[in-house]
C-alpha cells in the first residue's frame, strides 16, 4: 500500500482505521486495544485486549509486532527493524525472526529506540523505563566482515532505567533491574538482581518481596 495511503490511515477514527488495518493488513486487533496518531505498519500486528500504542511513534520493517494483554508502547518511539527477504544483508542467518513481542502488563515507556532486527522479547509485567534507552539487535561483525544480529531478551517483572543500552545476545534475566546508563552486553543468568556499570554486571541482591515483582496490573502508581 503507498504511502499516501497509509498517511489517510493514520488519521481516521480510531475504531475505522482498526477495522480498515484489519481488512487491508489482515492484523488482529482486539475491539479494546487502540494504536494513537503514530507510524505503525509492521507485516503483523497483534494487539490483545488493552494494548496500547501511543502517538508518534514509529514501528516499520518487522514481520511482527505483538502486544499482550494490557501492554503498552508509549509516545515517541523509533521502533524499526531490516526486513526479512532476499537481501544480500544477513543472508546467512536463515532463521531470523525481525519481531517484537511484548508481553501481558509490559511496559516501553516513552523516547527509547528498539532495533528489532532480530527479535526482541519483554517479557510480562517488565518495565522499559525512562528515555533515551535503546535495543541494537544488529551491528558488523568485524572478523567475518559482514552483518550480524543477535536477538535480546528483558526478562518478566524486569526493570530498565533510564538511558540504557542493550545489545544483541543480550539477556535481563525474570525480576532484574538494569541500573540507569548501564549497558547489557552478554546473556545474564542470576534473577533478583541489580545489573548496573559498563558493562553490566550484578552489583547487589533484590528482595524477592518487593511488591513490583509481586504485583498483578502491570501500571504503577
Amino acid at each position: 500500500m503507498s504511502a499516501m495511503l497509509r498517511v489517510m490511515l493514520v488519521l481516521l477514527p480510531w475504531g475505522l482505521r482498526r477495522h480498515l488495518l484489519q481488512r487491508f493488513y489482515g492484523y488482529r486487533l482486539h475491539p479494546a486495544s487502540r494504536i494513537g496518531l503514530a507510524w505503525v505498519f509492521p507485516r503483523m500486528l497483534v494487539m490483545d485486549s488493552g494494548a496500547s500504542i501511543g502517538h508518534l511513534t514509529v514501528a516499520k520493517g518487522m514481520d511482527l509486532l505483538q502486544l499482550g494483554q494490557d501492554a503498552s508502547i508509549g509516545r515517541l518511539n523509533w521502533i524499526s527493524a531490516f526486513p526479512s527477504g532476499g537481501s544480500t544483508h544477513f543472508a546467512h542467518l536463515a532463521g531470523r525472526q525481525p519481531s517484537l513481542v511484548i508481553g501481558e502488563h509490559a511496559a516501553v515507556t516513552n523516547r527509547h529506540i528498539i532495533d528489532c532486527t532480530e527479535r526482541v522479547s519483554i517479557g510480562r509485567f517488565a518495565t522499559f523505563a525512562g528515555f533515551r534507552s535503546q535495543i541494537l539487535t544488529h551491528s558488523i561483525d568485524l572478523a567475518a566482515g559482514r552483518q550480524h544480529a543477535r536477538p535480546v531478551t528483558i526478562g518478566e517483572y524486569c526493570f530498565v532505567g533510564t538511558a540504557c543500552t542493550v545489545l544483541g545476545g543480550s539477556t535481563l534475566p525474570d525480576c532484574s533491574v538494569l541500573g540507569a546508563h548501564a549497558l547489557l552486553n552478554k546473556a545474564h543468568q542470576q534473577n533478583y538482581r541489580l545489573y548496573a556499570g559498563v558493562p553490566a554486571m550484578p552489583v547487589a541482591d533484590l528482595d524477592p518481596a518487593m511488591k513490583y515483582f509481586t504485583r498483578s496490573t502491570g501500571f504503577v502508581v
